[in-house]
């Protein structure tokens, strides 16, 4: 990979970084900042975990020319962040970058108690939207069986309800994103434009203290502001790991929601400044 090395002055400072050049923005001159610095060190960081499902703290101060104290400041700031998840000597990739089955299987007790507690919202005839993401495929499971109208892009749900002679299964069109067994795209979003939903539920990569919402994939936000525009009352279902969770981009405040149905302590932010809104907290 081509490197470029930029030099940055200030009356009191020179600094002497090395980065990616095809993983930066040129931003130059004397109001360059530290704070900029580290925020491109850590794209860099985000590109490497990615790429390779990890590092070290090693191999990332190698990498970088920094000292591993360095990476370890930057590491804990992106878990906090929600950007990857932080381990003993390095980081890994959130959740979103990892294959479905090994996703599915975390945490799989609390999304069945989640899927429970959403299907008992269900009322018969009503017409679902079901997010992606192993929580919603939970739900499916346990919507098995009940004379209901399913709409869905994962092909999880799919795999859950298509052997189900009592629910009728509207599987949306788009482009396949197999790492996450999802259909996404534009033909998915004008798909949903055409339905009215009773009711949808979402899934999240995380739910952050200030109760914004977050995806990890800059395709799945579109569908997901689909799915609550056609839908009559849309539900966020959570586990524990989610508050805080991961993600990059910020989908919707909590509050445009009508319910979360969580595992987590109710204590936990912001499922304690809930109480009052119109948003419920249901506690699975």
């Amino acid at each position: 990979m081509r490197h470029m090395t930029w030099l940055y002055s200030t009356p009191h400072l020179r600094i002497r970084r090395r980065f990616c050049s095809d993983l930066t923005e040129t931003v130059m001159g004397p109001r360059y900042s530290l704070l900029m610095i580290a925020q491109q060190r850590q794209s860099v960081i985000l590109q490497m975990v990615r790429a390779h499902g990890g590092a070290s703290v090693g191999e990332l101060a190698e990498r970088l020319e920094v000292s591993p104290s360095t990476i370890r400041r930057d590491l804990n700031q992106m878990d906090k962040a929600g950007l990857l998840q932080r381990v003993r000597g390095g980081g890994t990739p959130e959740a979103d970058d990892q294959p479905f089955p090994q996703v599915a299987a975390r945490a799989a007790d609390e999304k069945d108690r989640v899927g429970a507690a959403a299907a008992a919202m269900v009322e018969e005839r009503d017409v679902v939207v079901l997010d992606i993401g192993t929580t919603c495929a939970a739900v499916a499971r346990h919507l098995r069986g009940r004379a209901l109208t399913v709409v869905t892009a994962s092909l999880a749900v799919v795999d859950e309800l298509r052997g189900d002679h009592d629910v009728e299964l509207i599987v949306l069109g788009g482009l396949l994103r197999s790492s996450y067994l999802s259909l996404v795209g534009t033909l998915t979003q004008q798909a949903l434009a055409q339905l009215r939903a009773d009711i949808a539920f979402l899934g999240t990569s995380g739910l952050r203290a200030d109760g914004t919402v977050m995806d990890s994939t800059g395709t799945e936000v579109p569908i997901k502001h689909a799915i609550r525009a056609a839908s009559e009352r849309t539900v966020l279902v959570a586990t524990t790991d989610k508050l805080p969770g991961s993600g990059l981009l910020p989908v919707l405040p909590v509050t445009d929601l009508q319910a979360v149905i969580t595992t987590a302590d109710p204590s936990t932010a912001p499922l304690d400044t809930l109480a009052g809104t119109s948003t419920e907290v249901v506690l699975a």
